[in-house]
């Protein structure tokens, strides 16, 4: 069956390698499960990304404290949050960051990687016009950050290949959403074709 975000897809567009970074949103070992099927795909971003000289920057989704760094996450999940230090904060180990490279690392307590974080300072310090977005949860931190970059100015290419979630209906839903109205998408071969062709 054909994708149902494929017929509102009606501009296409590869990112510019000299001044696009990549956002890699929370694949943590809390979300291991849901990111195993995309895994192997965003490995793939990343290192098509690092082959072509593009920044990395991984978000990590922490909460300090349960009784004082909840935000509504708190409420809405029942208090099932991801708390700094714990394995389930860290970041997926086939990810293989480079710990004295250039990969940066951002901390977060919401859905958006750019709220009380210091994510648009460092993008506009090296000069990025546009993002690249993989990662989890398709249609809760990926599109929240997505829209975000979005409004603030960036030119937003969402990976379709490369984002999960917890069922195709969600992850199909924000596909519609963001090729409407916010964001290019992007696939595995597409960036391929687009990062490395010089």
């Amino acid at each position: 069956m054909a994708s149902s975000w494929r017929k509102y897809e009606t501009r296409k567009r590869d990112p510019n390698p000299q001044n696009v970074a990549l956002l890699v949103i929370d694949l943590q070992n809390h979300f291991s499960s849901m990111a195993k099927p995309i895994l192997h795909n965003a490995l793939t971003t990343i290192d098509l990304c690092r082959r072509a000289s593009i920044p990395i920057f991984f978000t990590r989704h922490v909460h300090k404290s349960l009784a004082t760094d909840t935000t509504m996450l708190g409420e809405w999940w029942n208090g099932d949050l991801i708390i700094d230090g714990t394995p389930d904060s860290e970041l997926i180990p086939e990810i293989k960051r480079q710990v004295n490279g250039p990969d940066e690392v951002v901390e977060k307590n919401t859905y958006s990687a750019f709220h009380n974080t210091c994510l648009q300072e460092k993008l506009v310090e090296i000069g990025v016009e546009e993002v690249i977005v993989i990662g989890v949860m398709t249609n809760l931190c990926c599109e929240t950050t997505a829209r975000e970059a979005f409004v603030r100015g960036y030119r937003v290419f969402f990976s379709t290949d490369a984002t999960a979630t917890v069922n195709e209906e969600l992850h199909d839903a924000t596909l519609m959403n963001l090729t409407y109205g916010f964001a290019y998408l992007v696939d595995c071969d597409r960036l391929r074709r687009g990062l490395l062709r010089n």
